[in-house]
């Protein structure tokens, strides 16, 4: 047996001579452990459900638009019809490329919305309904009434502009928008439904008709669109699904087009998310940092009670250093022993945390937070960067609160010790 392997006997029978105190010690760092790595799975929690809502509520999380169309958004630059790509194969074309789920076009226009004597400004928004259901949330977002039926002349509006208008469905609407010919379109329509999307400057401006109708309303030439948005299977691979060259026209007759990846699009979404991972390493620092100090009070307490010992082995001859490394050694097994039971009692409580998230609707009501609704709900998610950053705290924490007590061990006087 060499001296390495002998040294690690001796620090492993050490640690248990006060069983109750090394138990509580390692408790102590095991719910630290579990301390970290729920606060940084419910940190996560809150920022996915942020890109969540702020993505798939109505922006997508990639949007396509004709190269020209942005920063004016003009309604006469868009995508398909004469001379264009033909929108549906287009569409087809991108659902099958990797990493995109769905895609859907929209036509917007901005205009007046009137009933009665009230008249309001507004945002319409074409969509076809069955693809926008499957790019984002905004129709599930209907509160009261039902969808509008493409070519009856229906629409549905935010409830925010409801109140101001006074409607409820089955209210008729006049709507005047400027349209593509140069004329000034404005037609009859019918609220059929109203929508709750949580966010006040969506359910206060925002009014949404089946696409043909809403061509038709603008003049606008059959199969032209403004934009295309996609939603994709995981928000973080939008940046690179916007990149690909797949999502170009296929043909020589395809337009030049503008790719935006929501991190570009809802910037600040991505820096919270930013944020988010920088303060993963904070939150480790905090909670083991206080914990070194009970750490190395633990160890100063034992090696004081075992000092006698300590200087009988190195009037034998034992080098200083070897000394000093039964207290590391020390440190670091109680270090492996407190992650074991740490990660003993972490995963059903993160279970726990993210299948029966903690719900606080009863306390107080959904929020807005960077342009996205938030939910009163804290779930934690399962991550990768909580256990092992809290793991690598946790051992680091043994190893730095071990210092100490190792080098005032190294320097205990043997015949003082011993002659007391």
């Amino acid at each position: 047996m060499n001296d390495r392997s002998l040294w690690w006997r001796i620090a492993w029978r050490n640690l248990w001579r006060n069983s109750r105190r090394t138990i509580i010690t390692a408790a102590a760092l095991a719910f630290g452990f579990l301390s970290c790595v729920v606060m940084i799975g419910i940190w996560y929690g809150v920022i996915d459900e942020m890109i969540e809502t702020g993505t798939n509520l109505v922006s997508g999380q990639v949007q396509i638009h004709a190269k020209d169309y942005l920063p004016e958004r003009s309604m006469h630059a868009t995508l398909g019809g004469q001379g264009g790509i033909e929108v549906g194969t287009y569409l087809d074309h991108l659902e099958t490329e990797p990493y995109v789920v769905a895609a859907a076009p929209r036509v917007y226009a901005g205009g007046l919305v009137s009933s009665g004597e009230h008249t309001v400004a507004g945002i319409f928004l074409g969509v076809e309904p069955e693809r926008e259901a499957r790019v984002t949330r905004l129709l599930a977002s209907l509160v009261e009434g039902r969808l509008p039926v493409p070519g009856r002349r229906e629409l549905i509006m935010g409830d925010e502009m409801a109140r101001t208008l006074d409607v409820r469905p089955g209210s008729e609407i006049v709507v005047v928008a400027p349209a593509a010919d140069g004329s000034m379109g404005n037609d009859l329509y019918r609220l059929t439904g109203v929508l709750h999307s949580g966010l006040p400057t969506l359910d206060g401006a925002y009014v949404v008709l089946p696409i043909l109708d809403l061509r038709q309303l603008l003049a606008m030439e059959e199969g032209r669109v403004h934009e295309v948005a996609l939603r994709v299977s995981d928000p973080w691979v939008a940046p690179a699904v916007a990149m690909g060259a797949g999502l170009m026209p296929q043909g020589p007759n395809g337009p030049p087009i503008q790719v935006r990846a929501w991190t570009d699009f809802r910037a600040e979404l991505a820096e919270y998310a930013r944020l988010a991972f920088a303060v993963n390493g904070i939150v480790v620092a905090i909670v083991f940092g206080m914990a070194i100090f009970g750490v190395a009070n633990t160890l100063l307490m034992s090696t004081f009670e075992r000092r006698r010992e300590f200087a009988l082995v190195r009037a034998l001859g034992t080098q200083p250093r070897s000394v000093a490394w039964t207290v590391v050694y020390e440190s670091l097994i109680l270090g492996v022993i407190a992650l074991a039971a740490g990660t003993l009692i972490t995963a059903p409580v993160m279970y726990w945390l993210h299948e029966y998230p903690i719900d606080l609707s009863r306390f107080t009501e959904g929020f807005t937070m960077a342009g996205s609704a938030m939910r009163p709900v804290l779930r934690a998610e399962y991550t990768l960067d909580g256990p092992v950053v809290s793991a690598i705290g946790l051992l680091i924490t043994s190893l730095l609160a071990a210092l100490y007590p190792a080098y005032r061990v190294s320097r205990i006087p043997p015949a003082d010790v011993l002659a007391d």
